[in-house]
């Protein structure tokens, strides 16, 4: 497994787009990201930086890797 990386709101937003992902709705500094097929809903912090144990969990949530996630950066 390799290390985390550490990105902003932003970049992660960018990454998802990527694989499938679009905006849903944003709630204050959250922004909520879907995905059709297969379904699947992320919320993510558009902070300056993520926290990696909430950047590990979105990128768990989206069925992805460590290494697939870096790859899309």
């Amino acid at each position: 497994m390799s290390k985390l990386p550490v990105i902003s709101g932003k970049e992660c937003i960018k990454a998802l787009k990527k694989v499938g992902f679009v905006v849903f709705r944003q709630r204050g500094s959250h922004i909520t990201m879907i995905r059709e097929d297969p379904q699947c809903q992320v919320t993510i912090p558009n902070h300056k930086t993520v926290a990696k144990g909430t950047l590990r969990a979105i990128i768990r949530q989206a069925d992805l890797t460590v290494d697939e996630f870096t790859k899309l950066l």
